[in-house]
């Protein structure tokens, strides 16, 4: 009897290099492998630390999540892009280390030396800052590591969306389909990180370190690739 005809490529197999190399790994392609470690090793640690708030932690969340594309190789099969893919089993590992860690700690809070209630961060930095130098002078370097600093400071999953958004640059229907949310959930969950954002920046806004825009944009998913339900 004749081969069966190959199975028609999807759209992703067509327009997604990543997706190739993926199926190469299906295959048994070792190199192909390596490539894709290669290509988001940095990307994963970077997210993942600003997730879990420790480099070494998230060195070896990253390792575990390439364990399991590795051990998924051969199910694998391209339904989305190959970088929402690998980022749906990243936000479930760093979800699962974060609820592991919420009993043992609480993640940028710090406790005056009076006892009284906790002081975030970024109100000591905003009081270090003032009489020492105008804060229309900070660093870029250094508002962006105010700008990690808060968001760090927001809920998990508005941190996680934020993060997929500012430093992935993913549309509001690939977060959705990375975090299990309709897209509505995403402008929504976006929204209240972009709310929040303003209130934790709120002492650099008023001494005009920062402007409302930069926080109103640390969120915004690609327009050209916004979809509604």
């Amino acid at each position: 009897m004749p081969d069966p005809p190959p199975e028609p490529k999807t759209r992703y197999e067509l327009t997604d290099p990543d997706v190739r190399l993926m199926l190469r790994v299906r295959d048994g392609d070792q190199p192909a492998f390596r490539e894709l470690v290669e290509k988001y090793q940095g990307r994963l640690v970077g997210i993942l630390t600003h997730l879990v708030s420790d480099r070494e932690t998230a060195q070896d969340l990253a390792q575990d999540v390439f364990l399991r594309v590795y051990r998924a190789r051969e199910r694998y099969v391209p339904t989305a892009k190959f970088s929402t893919w690998l980022f749906t089993i990243t936000h479930n590992v760093a979800s699962n280390s974060l609820r592991k860690s919420s009993r043992r700690k609480e993640i940028n809070l710090v406790s005056s030396p009076s006892g009284s209630m906790p002081v975030r961060p970024l109100e000591m930095m905003a009081k270090e800052k003032s009489g020492l130098m105008p804060a229309r002078q900070l660093l870029k370097t250094e508002m962006q590591n105010v700008m990690l600093a808060a968001i760090e400071q927001l809920g998990e999953r508005q941190r996680i969306a934020t993060m997929l958004s500012k430093f992935e640059g993913m549309s509001y229907l690939e977060i959705g389909e990375t975090m299990g949310l309709t897209t509505q959930a995403v402008k929504s969950l976006l929204s209240r990180a972009r709310n929040n954002l303003k209130d934790i920046l709120k002492p650099y806004l008023e001494s005009g370190g920062l402007t409302d825009g930069v926080a109103d944009g640390m969120n915004q998913a690609p327009d050209k690739e916004v979809q509604s339900d």
